[in-house]
């Protein structure tokens, strides 16, 4: 999966774990900049339609990550195995996003999303589960955190699935309202609820 194109951010990594069976995931924060052109071309591809951002253009990807790296609230992270990129890992303070109007937020809410990175040469067994393993830990490490709140699409079967398998809990599907700001415009979803209390 190795990317030419990539170039290696400046940013200090905000996490490093060794998952044992996998190899050393490091969750470091995105570089608009540099990190844009690998985002773009991940959220392209049809496999990411879920993510909502197919169709966007270079300069938009950026501009979304400009955006989302000016807020105290709202973090983006590109993971890397063994420096090898392999995933979007974003977190956010529910009780500052759209998903506030869908449940009652209790104190100490993380919510996150994933997106993963083309297979490469191959799906690989255990890959999503051991990349989970590393961000749950990581969430479950800053201050405060107290639940671990998910909302895909609910029509992502496949993300559901894995979100129960890694122990979270479904809740209700809800209608995340729609965005339409100067800096940030995000369409209505349907989406599922799922929570994760150690």
């Amino acid at each position: 999966m190795t990317d030419p194109n990539h170039t290696t951010t400046r940013r200090a990594p905000v996490h490093t774990q060794y998952v044992e069976g996998f190899g050393t995931v490091t969750i470091t924060p995105v570089d608009p900049a540099s990190d844009a052109p690998l985002i773009h071309r991940w959220v392209s591809e049809e496999r990411a339609r879920f993510w909502g951002m197919n169709g966007a253009s270079p300069e938009l990807v950026r501009e979304i990550y400009e955006d989302v790296d000016r807020r105290d609230t709202h973090h983006a992270f590109l993971t890397s195995r063994d420096g090898e990129p392999v995933a979007l890992f974003q977190t956010y303070d529910c009780a500052a996003d759209r998903v506030a109007e869908c449940y009652e937020v209790l104190p100490g809410d993380i919510g996150v999303h994933l997106l993963i990175g083309p297979a490469g040469e191959g799906a690989e067994r255990g890959f999503t589960a051991s990349l989970l393993t590393a961000f749950i830990d990581y969430v479950f490490g800053l201050p405060g955190t107290r639940r671990v709140v998910a909302e895909p699409d609910a029509r992502n079967a496949k993300a559901l699935a894995r979100l129960e398998r890694t122990g979270f809990t479904l809740g209700p599907e809800v209608e995340l309202p729609e965005i339409d700001l100067p800096e940030v415009y995000l369409p209505a979803k349907r989406a599922r609820l799922a929570f994760l209390t150690r």
